[in-house]
């Protein structure tokens, strides 16, 4: 019993929260999207409109959906202050100074902090100390919902053939549906200083703009294989909660090669209608082994479309992110490095960073293991190397049906990956 009053206690304050925040949204005008937690917004949000409609109408089903509560009606023994309408399931509040009264009695500051509608409601009431300020500031924006992403494709195309053939040229991945995230990664001192000096010029776009300090927001990230490139720059769309499109130029190099030139212009002006957005290109080094080619014009003429397209984008009056990757900087010549505003080098990690990502990797299972053992031998091995070796060593102990590793284990992982790029060099020698 003492158990089942506890869950109907915890669902009292979602209940309670989505009923006060939507009495609050319907009342003020000033109050939009963006005030609204991504759960609720999400589960609310007009693809035709792209928005949020008022009158926002809450029912048990509205509840169920949003935060899994089925037994409502339970819940509501709690809530005085709210009415159960048994045609149509609805809920309302009864009194909404009691309603708000008894919310600020559950202490659940945390929850007003997450919820800018809320906040903007009790940052003045009684000894509440919240801001509403920073509850919007942390609040994910509209631009990176998923339905929000959806829609504005389906607007920007005019017939569902014309939205495959653009979703064919490029991924379009809303913050989250990004698995990497910054926490998860060993950055350089360098690679964290120009992420925060980025954040910082997305935050004050209109400061620049007055200024007119455009040439902002194009980065090259070059290093080997396997150092974090593309891991870094998707982990920025969550970081930033911007929408990535992500193209490997190989990808929208038309076998038709008259229609290259125009998938790049469609791509970048993708980009430009997502905006705010990351778009992402990666194998940039395709331009500099097109470029030295002699075989096609056509592509030459394309590579020539993609370098004024990144000369006509920036992140202060576009609010693009433009970031390229490349593994082989050595073929870029001066045109196309000359883009860029910040060359952000991904080296191979040094013994110390090799020990803090295999501590990273290992974090969440069962080791006992020394990493600065482990980091003194796998010298010039990236941080995608590490990650498989610790990939064989999990996969090798579950055939004995063992879940904890040991030093061991991660010894014969490693020595079981040197040979795999042993017998990899002998291949390609023959």
């Amino acid at each position: 019993m003492g158990l089942e009053n506890g869950l109907e206690k915890c669902g009292a304050i979602e209940v309670a929260e989505l009923l006060l925040t939507a009495d609050l949204y319907n009342r003020n005008e000033n109050l939009n999207e963006g005030d609204l937690p991504p759960n609720i917004r999400k589960h609310y949000f007009d693809a035709q409109t792209k928005s949020v409609k008022r009158p926002v109408y809450v029912t048990s089903i509205d509840v169920l959906k949003i935060y899994g509560i089925e037994n409502v009606k339970a819940v509501l023994k709690d809530l005085t202050f709210v009415a159960f309408e048994e045609f149509g399931s609805q809920l309302r509040l009864t009194v909404f100074d009691v309603a708000a009264k008894w919310f600020a009695n559950q202490k659940d500051q945390a929850r007003i902090r997450s919820n800018p509608t809320l906040a903007y409601f009790y940052e003045n009431y009684d000894s509440m100390k919240v801001s509403y300020a920073e509850a919007r500031n942390g609040n994910r924006p509209l631009c990176a919902d998923r339905e929000w992403i959806d829609a504005r494709i389906k607007e920007l195309c005019q017939d569902p053939k014309e939205a495959e053939d653009l979703l064919k040229l490029a991924y379009i991945k809303a913050p989250e549906d990004v698995r990497d995230n910054l926490a998860g990664l060993i950055l350089t001192d360098d690679q964290k200083t120009e992420i925060e000096k980025t954040g910082k010029a997305l935050q004050n776009r209109e400061y620049l703009r007055q200024i007119g300090l455009y040439e902002i927001g194009k980065l090259l990230f070059v290093g080997p294989p396997g150092t974090g490139k593309t891991s870094t720059a998707r982990a920025l769309s969550s970081w930033f909660s911007l929408p990535m499109v992500e193209v490997r130029l190989s990808m929208i190099t038309s076998q038709y090669l008259g229609e290259t030139s125009k998938n790049i212009d469609k791509v970048f002006d993708l980009a430009k209608r997502l905006s705010p957005c990351i778009l992402l290109i990666d194998e940039f080094d395709f331009v500099a082994k097109t470029r030295t080619s002699d075989e096609h014009g056509a592509m030459k003429r394309a590579v020539n479309t993609l370098l004024k397209a990144i000369d006509e984008i920036n992140l202060v009056e576009h609010g693009v992110l433009l970031i390229a990757a490349t593994n082989h900087p050595q073929l870029l010549d001066y045109a196309a490095w000359r883009r860029f505003d910040k060359v952000l080098n991904f080296p191979l990690p040094d013994q110390e960073m090799r020990r803090m990502i295999l501590d990273k990797v290992l974090s969440r299972i069962d080791v006992d293991v020394d990493t600065s053992q482990l980091a003194e031998m796998t010298e010039g091995y990236s941080g995608s190397d590490l990650r498989l070796v610790v990939r064989e060593a999990v996969l090798n102990a579950l055939l004995v049906d063992r879940r904890k590793l040991g030093q061991e284990d991660l010894l014969e992982s490693i020595e079981e990956f040197r040979r795999r790029i042993s017998d990899y060099k002998r291949s390609i020698a023959a």
